[in-house]
Parts: structure tokens; C-alpha cells; sequence
């Protein structure tokens, strides 16, 4: 690899304008490709499989009319007075604006809604009086139906006593045989009896007419009387669920789309609040939620390019010369132009993450300074010690950017692995980075040495160049450090970054919810106005789900629904439910569930577990929960499972790499306990800042909350790759001194001597260009930016160059222990091009080889 890198160097710098032509022309085709088929990122972290994800899917096929999204418009009026009819109705009329957008599939209007919920309010409150006299005419209708049965029966008496006085006289006419002569008399009365019977039984058919009338007039008033409870108890559930603000002043309309929010093109979002806003009048603000509101168009703001400037200063201060300090950073930027429009090029046809390409633009334009600045540094120690001009840049493309490869490798190989954790959107945000790295390690060595052949001499400054060749330019004498000295600088460094870690034991993690954007932003703006006048729950709002044993009919719909909405409410965090749709057979259920506190508080996270430990119910219903706050934990907990896993594999990874180039079982072990020393350190100092609040001022963190879910994992992967840049250059290097003949703790200060100028520029860089990103316009951005930076600061200037030097000071010569039997079976790796080195000499390098071993 380094003779294939030597050739490549060195004929890219006899031939600048190809190379230079090449990598201009892959950047048209990236563009160019990205313009074609470049489709649109996602705001989305959601994960297949979860539990979230399975009952969206079957509230989707169960009840289709919830499958689309909604976001919400939050109005005010600007006096701070309750709305006028006149504001009211250009409200209504701005929201109905957004249904000019083609993916707008509906709109709430606050104010009629918030009518049609008094309306449902009033009609309860008067119900039980309409009841109440219902069953007074009902009991007024059964007293003079009582009276009437009761004159009929007496009627009925009296004729039944005269049918046996008649009877009686009958028989006495037989027996005294006198009947022949009173038969037409005693006939007369008989059908007297009956006519009067008869009239009797149309009465009482009449009466039992009537009586059934109040029965069943009772048995509805009584299911009147059930349904009424059941929908009181329904209101009182819901109660806490509103459009327009208790004092008037604010109403909440919501827009709904034909796709889930995450799925809309960024286009129609703007459109909507565009026309929204246009339509609003001057005396009410309108603000929107996040999910429509939030934009990561734009991937450098000024805090990014501030760190670029510092980096470019870093290099200015280094090299004394403007053309090898822009050298780095040009060609960074271009490396970040073709990695990111290629990547951005399959989001057409890859489910992309928003994050994706601002990751790419971070590690790419970090790694490619620091790749290219490898380079020029090893070339200018050439140069000015003698060295052939195109000679040198061949050289110092075969030993420093062999290491490159190397080093960019271990870093492609830790983004690649995030695939591991089976979380898409994190696996394609590895493979976005792992790409971007790869062109910027491709872009170091080969437009790297062609743009130093095309600055020739100038690669040194004035007085530089007057003193090439001269034997000054060797290193002085190597002394070992102090024993003492060793041993209370790495004590001092371990105990250091353990305080400094402590916060991370207490890590929660989460999406953002709003409360992270700028004050000043809409969205912010909008969720602080419905956690003051509606409660922070209704900003977590979940959807709750219930699979009910078997269908039930239209008439019993309501009590099913107040069986579930009880069970619910049962939860003390829970602070309104109401009914959201139904199946057509109604065997599925939805509700609105509204927790006590916001979607990132503990409190709902627990809510959300205790929601699901409830199902199966006692009749058999499955209680599903789903909802973006849902969707947030969920990721959030997959994620936080997954982190010991992925921190397991790029421990393992470290150790086996490490062994491998350095020959030894001590200094990887040292190395990757520095790692997760220096990593933790991190989370500790990104959990005390985002979490915590610490020195939130000065950050620009206003609302603390949980850390960014997917933040640990990339940390661990980015950094890890990283830690392994500077523990290469750096250690490679005492190796080499090692092998050359110094002993063990002489090996470590030649080692760091001859490789802390170059790391130490390296990191300012690289810490000053994700330091930019802290005060990045995107929310999400800034822990992440600020999470590498501090992770970057801690491993190199700490770790690397304190804690490993001071131990294998500390360890001597066992540091480069190896069993015999590994050492035959390792691959011998020359990471450094020594083979190529002593191929081409260095001028005066013998003069300091000698001066090293006196």
C-alpha cells in the first residue's frame, strides 16, 4: 500500500491539473446527480418492529381515517384580549387557506369546534333536568292511569255483584217454576250485564294501551338515563381537552395531511404555513408546531463556518505560510461537496434521515483538514530538510498517507458498524458518514499531493525555505520523562475524566419535542404557548388503541368506550382521554390520551409502560399505545439497549485492530480503556450541559432535557474512529523508535515528540470545527457537535497525550510484550511505510537517529 501510494503522490504532483480536473468533474457529477435523483430527507427516527410502529399499522387498517397526520397552528391575539368575532372568523379563514395545498386533506377550526363542545356541554348539563320531567309526566300519566284502573275495577265490581244477584233470581224462578213467566225480564237484564261488560273490556284495553305507553316511555327514559351517565362520565374524561384557551386569548387549529407529517415534502409544510400566515391578520400571531415547522435546509450556518475560520487560523499559526494552511481546508470543502451530493443522490430511492448529510459535512470536513494536514506536515519536514520537491510529496504520501488509510479505515469500519444495531436510520446515517470519510481519505491522498506539486516551494514559508537542507532541522537528544512525574499526571488525568463523567450515569435519552429550537423560533414559540394555556400533556399527546374481544352493536358502543376510558383514567398521570374513531364493526377503539407532562418527562415515559401493562383488560380488551411521544420512547429505549452492544463491538474491534499494527497486548489494552475513559467523559460533559442545564447560557441551552436518543451510539462510533487517528500517529511513532533501537520509556517521548505537533494542530481543528456546529441552526445538531468536540478534546489532549504516555512510561518495557506464538501468526503491518522510508532516505535522518540513542 505505501509504494502504491508513494507512485500515486508523487505522479499526482508532476501532474496537478489532472488530478485537480478529475476531482472538479466528480464534484459536477455528484451535483449533478444529486439534482436528478436526489429525493427528500425524512424527519422520522422510527424504527420497524417496535411496538409503536405495530398498532399504527393496525390503527391504519382498522380505522383508515387516522392514518393521515396533523400539525397544529397556535393562535393568539396580539392585545392579549379574548378573540373578537372579527378575529374568530379570519382565523377560520386562514386555516381553511391551507387547503389550497395538495397534501392538505382537512382542517379543525378552533372556534367551531370549541362550540360544538360547549353545545355537547350544555346538552348534558340539561339533560337530567329534561329527564327529570320526563319522568314527572310519566309518573303524573301513571297516577291517572291508576286512578282509571281503579274506577274501572270497582265498575266491574258492582257488575259482577248484579251478574249474581241476577244469577240468584234466576235460580229461585227455576226452583219456585216461575222462570217461563220472568224469562224476558230476566233475559233484558242479563244483556244489560253483558253490554256493560263489554264497554269494561274496551276500558281496560284502553288503560293496558296506556300503561304500556309509560312502561316503555320508562324503559327508554331509563336507557335515556344510562347512556346520559355514560356520556357525563365520557365529558368529565375529556374535559381537559380544549381548542380555544380558558381566558379566550388562544386557539389551537390543526391541519390535516394525507401522509404521516414525517412523509410531506418539505415544499408543502412551507407552503401550508405560508399561506396560513398570509391569511392571518395583524393582530393575532401564528405559530407552528415542530413537526411542520422544523427545517434542516442548510447545512453550514455561521457557527459552522466560525470553526472553519478557526481552523484555518490553527493552520495559519502551524505552518507560518497562507498556501499550506488553505491547502487543507480546500480540499476538505471539496471532499464534503462530492460526499454529500453523491449521498444526498440515492435519497430518492434510501428512506434518508434529515441528519444523515450534516453528519457527512461534519466528519468530512473534520477528517479531510486533519487527513490533508498529515500530509503537508510531512512533506514540509521533508522538504525543508533537504528532500527532492516531488520526491518528498511521494514520500510523504506513502508513509503519512498510508497511516491515513489506515486511520480513515478504522473510522469507516466504526460508521459502518452502526448497521449492526439493526436501527435503519442509524445505519444509513453510519453508511452516509462512512462514505464522506472514504472520499475525504481518497481526496487526502491524491488531491492532496497534486495540490502541493502545484504550490511547489511555497508549501514553506520565506524564511523556512532559506534554511532547507540544513543539518538545524534535526531533532534534539531524547530523555525519558520522570517516573514521579508519570505516575501524577496519569493519576491526576484518570481521576480528571472520571468526575468529569459522573453525570453520564444519569443519562435519559429522547427526541426533541420542541423545547431545543431557538426561542425566537416558531416552533418553540408554539409549544411554550400550549404548555402555558392548554398544560404541557397536550404537546404528548398519545393515541391509545383498543382491540376488543368481539364487535359490539351501535348501541353499546358508548358503554364500551366508558369501560376503557375508566381503565385509562384509572392512571394518575393520565389527565383527559377521549374517544378518537372506531372500526366499522366497532371492534377497535381509539382514544386521544393526554399525560400529565410533556413528552420527554419521566413521568410520561412511565405512562407509556404502565398504559401497556394494563392489557389484556379483565374482559379481554389488547390496550395498544402509539402517538409521536410514544414513537420518541420507543426509539429512545431501542436505542439505549442497543449502545452496550454496539460499545462491545468497537471495544473488541479496537483491541483486535491495535494488536495488530502495534504488536502488542498492552498498548491496545491502554488505548481502548483510554477510549472509553475519554468517551464517557463526553457523555458526562453532554449530559451536565443539555441535560442538566450547566453553563446553559453560555451553550444556548434553555430548556434541559434528554439526550439526543441516537446521540451515544454515534459518539461512540465517530469518536472511536477518531481516538484511533491520534493513538496512530502517535504511538506509531514510539513504535518506530522502539524498533530502531531505543528502549521502551526513551520510545514514548520520541513517539509523542514526533508526533504532537502535527495531532495537537490536528485536534484544535478538528475540536474548532465541531465546536461550529454547537451553535448550528438545527436543534439536533448542536449535542452532537458539542458531544464530538469535547470527546475529541478529551481523547486527544488527555488520553493520547498524557494518560497512554504517562502508563507505558509507567509500564516500560512489558508495553510492547507479545506471545511468541501470536507474533508469528500477526500480519506484519507497516502502518507508518517504514520499508518505504528507509527506500527513500530522509536527509539528515541518520543524524538524528545517532543523536536520539546518545
Amino acid at each position: 500500500m505505501a509504494h502504491l501510494l508513494y507512485r500515486i503522490g508523487r505522479a499526482a504532483a508532476l501532474r496537478p491539473i489532472v488530478a485537480i480536473v478529475a476531482w472538479l468533474l466528480a464534484l459536477g457529477v455528484a451535483g449533478g446527480s444529486f439534482v436528478a435523483f436526489g429525493g427528500t430527507l425524512t424527519d422520522s427516527f422510527s424504527i420497524p418492529g417496535l411496538e409503536t410502529e405495530k398498532v399504527t399499522e393496525q390503527l391504519t387498517e382498522e380505522i383508515p381515517e387516522l392514518a393521515g397526520g396533523s400539525s397544529r397552528a397556535v393562535f393568539q391575539t396580539v392585545d392579549g384580549e379574548p378573540f373578537t368575532a372579527e378575529q374568530e372568523q379570519a382565523v377560520t379563514e386562514a386555516l381553511a387557506a391551507a387547503e389550497t395545498v395538495d397534501s392538505v386533506t382537512g382542517v379543525v377550526d378552533p372556534f367551531a369546534t370549541q362550540a360544538q363542545l360547549e353545545a355537547q356541554a350544555a346538552q348534558l348539563a340539561d339533560a337530567p333536568q329534561q329527564i327529570a320531567d320526563a319522568q314527572a309526566q310519566l309518573d303524573a300519566g301513571q297516577e291517572q292511569l291508576d286512578a282509571g284502573q281503579a274506577q274501572l275495577d270497582a265498575a266491574r265490581a258492582e257488575l259482577e255483584a248484579g251478574q249474581a244477584q241476577l244469577d240468584a233470581a234466576i235460580q229461585q224462578a227455576q226452583d219456585a217454576g216461575t222462570y217461563e213467566l220472568a224469562k224476558e225480564q230476566l233475559d233484558a237484564q242479563q244483556a244489560q250485564l253483558d253490554a256493560g261488560l263489554a264497554q269494561l273490556d274496551e276500558q281496560q284495553a284502553t288503560i293496558d294501551a296506556q300503561q304500556q305507553q309509560i312502561d316503555d316511555g320508562l324503559a327508554e327514559l331509563q336507557a335515556q338515563t344510562e347512556q346520559l351517565d355514560l356520556g357525563a362520565q365520557l365529558a368529565e374524561a375529556a374535559s381537559g381537552i380544549t381548542t380555544v384557551s380558558e381566558d379566550g386569548t388562544t386557539a389551537l387549529g390543526i391541519i390535516q395531511f394525507d401522509a404521516s407529517v414525517y412523509e410531506v415534502v418539505q415544499e408543502d409544510k412551507d407552503a401550508v404555513i405560508e399561506a396560513v400566515r398570509e391569511a392571518t391578520p395583524e393582530d393575532v400571531t401564528v405559530n407552528f408546531s415542530a413537526d411542520i415547522a422544523t427545517s434542516v435546509e442548510g447545512v453550514m450556518g455561521a457557527g459552522e463556518i466560525v470553526g472553519v475560520l478557526l481552523a484555518f487560523v490553527v493552520l495559519m499559526v502551524m505552518m507560518r505560510a497562507i498556501w499550506p494552511a488553505l491547502l487543507p481546508i480546500v480540499t476538505s470543502v471539496l471532499g464534503v461537496g462530492v460526499g454529500v451530493a453523491t449521498a444526498l443522490a440515492f435519497s430518492g430511492v434510501v428512506e434518508m434521515s434529515s441528519v444523515s448529510p450534516i453528519l457527512g459535512v461534519m466528519l468530512a470536513l473534520a477528517v479531510g483538514i486533519d487527513y490533508s494536514l498529515f500530509i503537508v506536515n510531512r512533506h514540509r519536514q521533508q522538504y525543508k530538510r533537504g528532500m527532492d520537491l516531488h520526491e518528498s510529496i511521494g514520500l510523504a504520501n506513502g508513509t503519512s498517507g498510508n497511516a491515513v488509510v489506515f486511520a480513515g479505515s478504522t473510522v469507516i469500519v466504526a460508521l459502518l458498524a452502526l448497521n449492526i444495531t439493526g436501527i435503519p436510520f442509524l445505519g444509513i446515517m453510519g453508511s452516509v458518514g462512512a462514505f464522506c470519510v472514504g472520499i475525504a481519505v481518497l481526496i487526502a491522498v491524491t488531491l492532496t499531493p497534486a495540490a502541493l506539486g502545484l504550490i511547489g516551494h511555497r508549501v514553506l514559508g520565506r524564511k523556512a525555505r532559506a534554511t532547507i537542507g540544513a543539518p538545524e532541522h534535526a531533532e534534539a537528544p531524547v530523555k525519558p520523562m520522570r517516573t514521579g512525574r508519570a505516575l501524577l499526571r496519569f493519576t491526576a488525568a484518570v481521576v480528571g475524566l472520571a468526575v468529569i463523567a459522573i453525570p453520564a450515569m444519569s443519562m435519559r435519552l429522547g427526541l426533541p419535542d420542541g423545547t431545543q429550537e431557538p426561542q425566537d423560533s416558531t416552533q418553540y414559540i408554539a409549544y411554550k404557548t400550549v404548555d402555558q394555556k392548554f398544560g404541557e400533556g397536550l404537546n404528548g399527546t398519545l393515541l391509545v388503541t383498543a382491540d376488543l374481544p368481539e364487535a359490539v352493536a351501535d348501541e353499546d358502543l358508548l358503554a364500551a368506550q366508558v369501560a376503557v376510558v375508566n381503565a385509562l383514567m384509572a392512571d394518575e398521570d393520565v389527565a383527559a382521554v377521549a374517544p378518537a374513531g372506531s372500526s366499522a364493526d366497532n371492534s377497535f377503539l381509539a382514544f386521544q390520551v393526554i399525560p400529565q407532562e410533556g413528552p420527554s418527562s419521566e413521568t410520561t415515559v412511565q405512562l407509556v409502560s404502565d398504559l401497556r401493562e394494563l392489557s389484556p383488560l379483565d374482559d379481554g380488551t389488547v390496550i395498544g399505545v402509539a402517538g409521536e411521544a410514544s414513537g420518541n420512547i420507543d426509539v429512545s429505549e431501542k436505542l439505549d439497549a442497543a449502545l452496550p452492544v454496539y460499545l462491545a463491538i468497537v471495544v473488541g474491534l479496537s483491541i483486535i485492530i491495535l494488536i495488530v499494527v502495534f504488536r502488542s497486548l498492552i498498548v491496545p489494552l491502554i488505548a481502548t480503556l483510554g477510549f472509553v475513559l475519554s468517551l464517557f467523559a463526553a457523555f458526562g460533559m453532554v449530559t451536565a450541559v443539555f441535560q442538566w442545564g450547566w453553563l446553559g447560557s453560555l451553550f444556548g441551552v434553555h430548556d434541559p432535557g434528554p439526550i439526543l436518543s441516537f446521540l451515544p451510539i454515534l459518539l461512540t462510533g465517530i469518536l472511536f474512529g477518531l481516538a484511533m487517528d491520534y493513538q496512530l500517529f502517535l504511538t506509531t511513532g514510539m513504535r518506530e523508535a522502539y524498533v530502531h533501537g531505543l528502549d521502551a520509556r526513551r520510545s514514548v517521548v520520541a513517539g509523542l515528540r514526533h508526533g504532537r505537533a502535527v495531532v495537537t494542530a490536528a485536534a484544535i481543528i478538528m475540536v474548532s470545527v465541531f465546536g461550529g456546529f454547537i451553535f448550528s441552526h438545527i436543534a439536533m445538531i448542536r449535542p452532537m457537535g458539542f458531544g464530538l468536540a469535547m470527546g475529541v478534546l478529551f481523547d486527544a489532549f488527555v488520553v493520547r497525550m498524557v494518560i497512554v504516555p504517562s502508563l507505558m512510561h509507567l509500564v516500560g518495557e512489558k508495553a510492547w510484550w507479545l506471545p511468541a506464538w501470536l507474533d508469528r501468526i500477526l500480519p506484519n503491518v507497516d502502518v507508518e511505510g517504514s520499508a518505504l522510508e528507509r527506500e527513500h532516505p530522509v536527509p539528515h535522518a541518520e543524524e538524528e537517529s545517532e543523536a536520539a540513542t546518545a
